[in-house]
Order: structure tokens, then C-alpha cells, then sequence
């Protein structure tokens, strides 16, 4: 057994899925050593996951992927519902321009996207991969956790230690199974056949661009699955039906039978077929000690918003510059306690989200799908819940109904640069004051607060003549901010909004309030803008 007891990484990661994959170089990029634990040998090179959202797509920019995603990634078009007849039941504008800047949602072809994950993974020498051994146990102590690991060729062990580990290990997680706790059955499950096709050249499909059709006889999903090498490939999803066995639906001649209305086999060539059961379960525990789980070891939801992956990255992307904190000895571990008290209630949100589409789609009794597509024509169906935001942990509950909304990000000129906010302004904590009269009312103490904490702070300005201010070239942050009535907000490091004040008399209130909060976090002053602050300049 190969056990080296002086190397502690700062984490393990055990899987190395696309969640995996960016949690390992968002941790790198802030200077932690990771070591990966895979028990595969050779990347899975199917698509699962089509798409990721705007909120997403900002993230990944802000971690170094901003040049390469135009290249795996295209603009998702509306996504429609329609009944069996082809009338619209319900219209998602996937389209529109997203609080993020660009689309709502991108399409991506996942085994390109992971392919860029993994070489900007393999560009860090922060992060050490082992494909090939599988993790057999995992334990801690109070000084480290420990996980054993065994080469699926050669069958040696190794024991590897860190701080914390990490199980993006799937919905079978092993991690999880540690750390205790049961799993909330939300109670829908459905099996659907997942089909992806590669049109041959020159050959134009004539199919909705992305929809859900909800016939009853067959309930079925027509989306993009992304662009690899310039060409695009679809995917179909058809509803295994009542009586229908597991293994008929799973044949290739019945795969083609069931694309019969929209392509044949001399248009295009099927790249998988594949029954996967829908379901929606979220675990109770997220976190025990220095075991913790992201990904789908935390929640499983059907796929019909789209939310799978990237409610995963997510879960990384909150993980990480708390993780840094606790991490550089600027935090107690207290401050993860927050990871579960915010993402599970935004994930609960999402799979509930996703069950009512799934609810909508997957009804296989003609009646029944009459009254629903009547409820839709007469306005008696209730609408989709609203997109999540956070609602609890560490976010400012006196702070305005900005508090734990996601920020805008829109195209802005400062200090002689034009670009994204998050480009040319920076990451961590920033105070956005709506215009000159609050960076007049800014007070020297609040001034000294924020220099304290490490807090950002910027002026918008919507005529360009203020000097060092913000200039927001697409209206995004004033819109934003008057909506809400918000003359100075708090943006946290990931882009949440920590908390606002409708007066400038309160600007003073909302930093104790932060400055109070962190504390009882033991965070140090100036950690945040020491730590995550500098990820934008550190490389990618």
C-alpha cells in the first residue's frame, strides 16, 4: 500500500465529471493543491448535459474559459411547448437577453465542453489527475480526511490525505453514503429513452428548433446538443409508455422507428441510444465535517429546465472562494455551514421547477392531457415557479429585495477599458452606488469599512463624465438597480447580491451589517479581495 503521509492536498475531489473538473481549477486557480480520484481510465464520450445558462456561462468566463466558450457553445432559440395538435401550450424564451449579458440559455455539445474542462485543468500544476483508481473508503479525523484508493488495473492501494474532500461522485456517491443522512424522494420518476443523432453534411432537418412535444401517445423532447468540429448535433427524448418493456424501447430498429417523423437512417447517423430513469431526489446532509458532496451526490432533477449540470456548477462555484477562506486560515470552518444552507434550498427550488415542466409533458392519458391543454388555452394553469434565488445563509434579510438576487453583468467602461464588468472591474466583493449623489454621501467611516473588509467600491455613471466611475454602457446596472429601488448594493464574490439600501443614509448600515456577518465567520479583513479578488488576474 503506497501511502505518502507527508503530502496533505488542500482537497480531494473524488469523480471527475464536468462538476468536478471546474471545482478543481476554481480552487487552483485561487492556489490550492487538489488531487483527483477517478476510477475511470478514459472520459465517458457521450453527451448527457445540452445546455448551460447564462449565470453558468458568466462563471465559467470568470474563470478563465471567457475566449474558448464561443467556440463549444451556440445560442439556444425559444424553447416551445406545444399539445398534440402543435398548438403552443407554453412559450420559455430561451432566446431573450439574459441579467448576464447574452442568451437566457447556450447550447453546448458536453464531451467538447468537458474536452476544453479538461485541458485548462491539465494547465494547472496545482491539480494532480488519477484516472484509473477507484476510491474504496473514505475517512476522517480531526486533522485530515483520508480516502483509500485502488488502481483498477493493477489493483495496488494508495492512501491520499487533505483538508477536505470533495465528492462529485454522481448519484451513487460513495461520499455521500459517509457523510449519513438520507435522500428526499420529491416523488416524480419516469424512464425516457435518450437518442442523439448527427445529421450528415449538407442535410437540413425540418424539426421545431427546441421543444416539448406533449402528445400522449408519446411524450417527446426535440432540443440541439450542441456543436463539435462545426456541426450540430439533435437530440430526441421519447417517454417509455405503460406496458412497454425496458428493453424494447432500447433497441436501435425501435430508436429509428420512434425518429421516424423527423429523420431517417440515410440523413443521419445515431450516436447513442440510451433508457435513463428521471428522477428528482436532493440528499438532507451536504456536509459533515471535512466530507462534503456537490453535483449530482446532492440533487437529481428531471431534465426538463435544462438545471442538471449546471445547478452542479453551482454548487462548486459556492464552495470555492469559501473553501479559499477556510482553506488560507482566513475563516473558521463555521463558513462552510453556509454551502448547504444556501444551495440546497436554490437546488430544492430547481428540481421543484423541473417537476412541474415534467408534470406538464409526461401525461400518457388523452383526457388528462385534454384538461391540461385546456387549463393552459383558458389561463387556469398555474405558471412555472420563478427562476430561484438564494434566501438564506450569507446574504442580508434587512437588505432589500435585491438580497439574494443574482447581479447583472453587462459591458461597462472603467478606467479606460471596455468590457464585461467582471473583466475590466474585477471579482470579490463590490459596492455598486447608483451615481454621483451616493459617492457624495459615502461617508469617510463607510469609506474605511470598506477598505477594511476588502470591499470593491464603484460608481455607476449613465452620462461618461464622472471621473474613475463605471460607466454601463448597456444600462444593465441601473436598470437593475432602479427596478429595486436600490441606490447602493453589496454584490457578493459569486455574483449574488449580498444586500442593498434604498438610501444612501444607509449605506453605512449594510457594511456593519457585512462586516458583522463575516465576523461571526472569524473572516479577516481584506480576506475576500485577498483571495478571490485576485482569481480574474491569476491565469487560465
Amino acid at each position: 500500500m503506497n501511502t505518502n503521509d507527508d503530502v496533505v492536498y488542500d482537497v480531494i475531489q473524488i469523480g471527475y465529471g464536468p462538476v468536478s473538473e471546474i471545482s478543481a481549477l476554481m480552487l487552483a486557480r485561487q492556489g490550492h493543491r487538489v488531487a483527483v480520484f477517478e476510477r475511470w481510465t478514459e472520459r465517458y464520450p457521450l453527451p448527457r448535459a445540452v445546455c448551460i445558462d447564462h449565470e453558468i456561462y458568466r462563471v465559467l468566463a470568470a474563470n478563465g474559459l471567457r475566449d474558448e466558450l464561443p467556440g463549444v457553445s451556440h445560442p439556444a432559440p425559444p424553447y416551445r411547448w406545444f399539445n398534440a395538435e402543435w398548438k403552443e401550450l407554453l412559450h420559455i424564451d430561451w432566446s431573450a437577453e439574459s441579467i448576464s449579458g447574452g442568451t437566457e440559455v447556450n447550447f453546448v455539445h458536453q464531451p467538447t465542453l468537458e474536452r476544453m474542462f479538461d485541458r485548462a485543468v491539465r494547465a494547472r500544476p496545482e491539480i494532480e489527475v488519477n484516472l484509473g483508481w477507484e476510491v474504496q473508503h473514505v475517512r476522517q479525523t480531526p486533522d485530515y480526511a483520508e480516502v483509500v484508493a485502488r488502481h483498477v488495473d493493477s489493483g495496488e492501494l494508495r492512501i491520499a490525505r487533505a483538508r477536505y474532500v470533495l465528492g462529485a461522485d454522481g448519484a451513487n456517491s460513495m461520499v455521500r453514503e459517509a457523510i449519513g443522512g438520507a435522500r428526499e424522494d420529491r416523488g416524480f420518476e419516469a424512464d425516457w429513452l435518450v437518442i442523439d443523432i448527427l445529421p450528415n453534411e449538407g442535410v437540413t432537418l425540418d424539426v421545431p428548433a427546441a421543444a416539448q412535444y406533449c402528445n400522449p401517445a408519446r411524450p417527446t423532447t426535440i432540443v440541439p446538443a450542441g456543436v463539435c468540429d462545426g456541426r450540430h448535433y439533435r437530440r430526441w427524448e421519447f417517454m417509455r409508455m405503460p406496458g412497454e418493456s425496458r428493453e424494447e424501447l432500447e433497441n436501435e430498429a425501435t430508436a429509428w422507428r420512434l425518429l421516424a417523423p423527423w429523420v431517417r437512417p440515410d440523413q443521419a447517423t445515431m450516436v447513442r441510444h440510451k433508457l435513463y430513469t428521471f428522477r428528482s431526489l436532493i440528499a438532507d446532509t451536504w456536509r459533515r465535517g471535512r466530507l462534503l458532496i456537490a453535483g449530482d451526490a446532492a440533487h437529481v432533477m428531471p431534465p426538463f429546465m435544462g438545471q442538471g449540470m449546471c445547478a452542479g456548477l453551482r454548487d462548486a462555484w459556492n464552495l470555492s472562494w469559501k473553501l479559499h477562506l477556510v482553506l488560507t486560515g482566513q475563516a473558521h470552518d463555521s463558513l462552510l455551514d453556509t454551502y448547504q444552507e444556501e444551495r440546497r434550498p436554490h437546488a430544492s427550488d430547481i428540481v421543484d421547477l423541473s417537476m412541474y415542466l415534467g408534470k406538464v409533458i409526461c401525461i400518457p392519458d388523452a383526457e388528462a392531457a385534454a384538461r391540461r391543454d385546456q387549463a393552459f388555452f383558458d389561463g387556469s394553469m398555474p405558471p412555472p415557479p420563478p427562476f430561484p434565488s438564494l434566501t438564506t445563509g450569507l446574504i442580508d434579510r434587512a437588505g432589500g429585495s435585491v438580497a439574494g438576487k443574482l447581479s447583472p453583468h453587462g459591458m461597462v467602461r472603467y478606467q479606460g477599458r471596455i468590457g464585461r464588468f467582471d473583466d475590466v472591474v474585477g471579482l470579490g466583493f463590490t459596492l455598486v452606488l447608483r451615481g454621483p449623489a451616493e459617492k457624495a454621501a459615502l461617508t469617510p467611516a463607510s469609506a474605511d469599512a470598506a477598505q477594511r473588509l476588502g470591499v470593491r467600491i464603484v460608481q455607476l455613471d449613465d452620462e461618461g463624465m464622472a471621473p474613475g466611475a463605471v460607466l454601463d454602457l448597456d444600462g444593465k446596472f441601473g436598470a437593475f438597480m432602479d427596478g429595486h429601488g436600490a441606490r447602493a448594493m453589496l454584490v457578493r464574490p459569486d455574483f449574488y447580491v449580498y444586500g442593498s439600501t434604498a438610501r444612501s443614509s444607509g449605506i453605512a448600515g449594510l457594511l456593519g451589517r457585512l462586516e458583522a456577518a463575516l465576523d461571526r465567520y472569524g473572516v479577516k479583513p481584506s480576506a475576500v479581495e485577498s483571495g478571490i479578488a485576485c482569481t480574474a488576474a491569476s491565469g487560465s
